[in-house]
């Protein structure tokens, strides 16, 4: 059975690094074939149009702008990005709260190999969800509250305004997160993965909960604090500092 190629491009403003990643996708990855590069944001808008790739490797920061331009340039295309990137707390949250793919710099083998292992499962399934579109509208949101997530589920993917989330309580593997609708959704992802993307107004308040501060409806000296759909959550003494700190 002949082996379906995802055509690729390679977006890296570093020739070394362009190489090394040739060389690995090369050797570990035969599912993939490269069929173009750029060095920068002005070659690899046009390639893009030109090429029309199912699959883009594309590097955070280059000369002449950064990945959310290019995205924000190439908003009529549907292709899967995984993201290579330095580390960056700023760059990480957002890719980690659009659920995308990316590989810290330098690449690991390992990781490269899974990532591309997941687009290409989604490729041959047809399981395309429009991550780009959800990354650049929440790169020029300036307010937190009014961005997006996108929430891995058991079912696929569910997209939620962050200033519609009320509460998140640890549930083993998984997330229970409940809405302002009183919906809940459970999540694929451990809560440590949502106290480290999620910004203010969201504070984690026990080993199981986060909370998003602009629901709390009142606080006790017990320790307790009610949010405006009723539910009352522990307050555990490692975090009452951090959390009495937002209403001083």
């Amino acid at each position: 059975m002949t082996l379906q190629k995802i055509k690729s491009v390679i977006v890296e403003d570093e020739l070394a690094a362009r190489e090394v990643l040739k060389n690995y996708l090369s050797k570990y990855c035969p599912q993939v074939e490269v069929v173009g590069e750029a060095q920068n944001i002005k070659e690899a808008v046009p390639l893009l149009h030109d090429i029309k790739p199912q699959l883009v490797f594309l590097d955070v920061e280059m000369p002449f702008g950064n990945a959310f331009d290019v995205l924000e340039a190439c908003k009529d295309l549907q292709f899967e990005t995984i993201f290579v990137t330095a580390f960056s707390e700023y760059s990480l949250r957002a890719l980690n709260q659009s659920a995308a793919y990316y590989l810290l710099k330098p690449i690991s083998i390992e990781e490269l190999i899974i990532a591309v292992n997941k687009v290409h499962h989604q490729i041959l399934n047809h399981e395309i969800f429009n991550r780009n579109k959800i990354i650049v509208e929440n790169f020029h949101e300036q307010k937190p509250e009014k961005q997006q997530v996108i929430l891995p589920t058991l079912e696929g993917f569910e997209v939620v305004k962050m200033e519609d989330i009320v509460r998140l309580r640890g549930n083993g593997n998984f997330t229970d997160l409940y809405l302002n609708t009183g919906a809940k959704k459970m999540v694929c992802r451990f809560l440590k993965h949502f106290s480290e993307i999620l910004p203010l107004p969201f504070i984690r308040v026990h080993k199981s909960h986060i909370i998003n501060l602009n629901c709390v409806k009142s606080y006790n000296k017990g320790g307790i604090v009610t949010l405006n759909d009723g539910t009352e959550i522990e307050v555990s003494p490692t975090y009452k500092e951090e959390f009495l700190k937002n209403f001083k």
